[in-house]
């Protein structure tokens, strides 16, 4: 595997944690910067992470399967990118129907919309980076039968994972702040 694969796969495997910090951004009232380091810290290690045990584990099965270990690496990204597709549209419709929602709420108070989240709980943002980094886990298994460096793979993926997700929350901040009413 190329390092340009390697680039673009770990800004694909970010983007689920980006979308995440632009939310978290936009629902925290008091924003710092230390618990925007506290998101993107979260998420930058779980998505290094899960590559990591994705790869052991399939390290550990490579030798029993090795003959087809190509068709398994197909599949699994072939899954991992109908799951984006399908998460796409999903949030498409889903933005649609919020969307109709809020037209038929007009009757909401100002007071009640500026309402926004104050707490950053460890347990949320645990479950949030487990729940944004399993497609890297199947990414990892993948790595195992396309014999990739995984230090620097595991590496890059974080790091770039916590730059998106870092720049997520600003973003999600900046647009919280400007657009909450």
């Amino acid at each position: 595997m190329n390092i340009i694969t390697i680039i673009l796969t770990g800004f694909a495997l970010a983007m689920d944690a980006f979308a995440v910090s632009v939310t978290k951004g936009m629902t925290l009232k008091n924003l710092t910067k230390k618990m925007a380091i506290k998101i993107a810290l979260f998420f930058g290690v779980f998505q290094a992470a899960m590559p990591l045990i994705g790869w052991l584990l399939g390290i550990s099965f490579q030798g029993y399967i090795q003959a087809i270990d190509h068709w398994i690496a197909l599949i699994l990204l072939s899954i991992l990118g109908g799951k984006m597709i399908y998460e796409f549209y999903e949030n498409r419709k889903e933005a649609k129907e919020e969307k109709n929602e809020a037209a038929n709420e007009a009757s909401t108070t100002l007071e009640e919309e500026r309402v926004r989240e104050e707490e950053l709980s460890n347990k949320e943002l645990t479950t949030l980076a487990i729940a944004t980094s399993i497609d890297a886990l199947a990414v990892g298994v993948t790595f195992a039968f396309l014999q990739v460096n995984i230090i620097y793979a595991v590496i890059f993926i974080g790091c770039v994972t916590f730059v998106c997700s870092a720049a997520g929350v600003k973003i999600g901040s900046v647009f919280g702040e400007k657009y909450k009413s």
